[in-house]
């Protein structure tokens, strides 16, 4: 009797992570949706990493601070400029977008002579908007050769049910980041896209730790129903997740925090990123292949075909 509510409590603890599982990859096919849709009517507030602009150093007294510096330089430019401490004390990178065509160079000395009797330009260069665009199609490029190499290396690690969980893991991963930055309009520049490429790496760790896992258990386990078996894989990885995530968000919220602007962006990306891939890995990754119809027949084929191969 006592063995028969056993059963009867892990087999309602089982249909209720499934439930959870469930739920969790409906919900994450909605806010690829809504990612998709912000990314289309919104677009990309591109950085001047990529639109081009203009590149000043100053060099101001000591005591001046960004806070100052930065109202005095909108309301003269009319447009957002990023402010970035240099590396020595009271030197200050400018990035502003190149003036239109027939415009002059804004005299910055001058922008900020309300400061400082002393302010010294020491270098001014314009990165042009074909540098630019060229960046952009290089960046994407390096994004498109990233996936394509993940997509032939699960293919070759997994079989291509599971394998398509976690790609379709990485996308979602990726589209969600990329909307948030759209809805909110951050500046998207060249730390953010590498924040980007981190978080594919790091949600793809997640999704092939847990998938070897799934492969085990349809081994080892063949009579198992395979939504059992995507349970008990990732509650035998989810404590190795959760301090995986939780120690990775506490440094990155170290840096949002500590960092001041020239990491914000990268910083949003990251702590973004590491939630919503930890939760990819473990809804999306798993979800997907149970629906494509897993089972351990396939597993059992590749294991015959080693042995036979090993035999000759």
């Amino acid at each position: 009797m006592m063995t028969s509510n056993k059963n009867n409590s892990n087999k309602n603890n089982s249909n209720n992570h499934s439930k959870l599982r469930y739920i969790s990859s409906a919900i994450s096919v909605v806010f690829m949706l809504v990612a998709i849709a912000f990314i289309s009517v919104n677009g990309l507030n591109w950085g001047l990493d990529f639109t081009g602009g203009v590149i000043t150093e100053v060099q101001l007294d000591p005591s001046i601070t960004m806070s100052e510096i930065y109202p005095l330089l909108q309301s003269a430019l009319n447009q957002h400029v990023s402010v970035i401490e240099g590396g020595d004390v009271g030197r200050w990178i400018l990035r502003y977008a190149e003036p239109a065509a027939g415009m002059s160079i804004p005299d910055i000395t001058q922008i900020l002579a309300p400061l400082a009797t002393h302010i010294q330009v020491l270098n001014t260069s314009i990165v042009g908007s074909q540098i630019g665009q060229e960046l952009a199609e290089q960046g994407g490029l390096a994004l498109l050769v990233s996936m394509l190499c993940i997509m032939a290396y699960l293919s070759y690690r997994f079989e291509w049910r599971l394998a398509s969980g976690a790609l379709f893991a990485l996308v979602h991963d990726v589209l969600f980041v990329l909307g948030v930055f759209a809805a909110l309009q951050l500046e998207f520049n060249l730390t953010v896209f590498a924040a980007i490429m981190a978080i594919i790496g790091y949600s793809l760790n997640d999704s092939i730790i847990i998938g070897d896992r799934i492969r085990e258990l349809l081994i080892l386990k063949p009579t198992l129903a395979i939504a059992d078996v995507n349970n008990q894989a990732i509650l035998a990885t989810l404590s190795r997740t959760m301090v995986t995530s939780g120690t990775t968000l506490m440094t990155v919220s170290a840096l949002w925090l500590l960092g001041g602007g020239p990491l914000a962006g990268f910083s949003i990306a990251m702590f973004v990123g590491l939630i919503v891939g930890t939760w990819s890995s473990i809804a999306v990754a798993t979800t997907l292949p149970e629906l494509w119809g897993l089972n351990a027949s396939h597993y059992q084929v590749i294991e015959l075909e080693e042995d036979l191969t090993v035999g000759k």
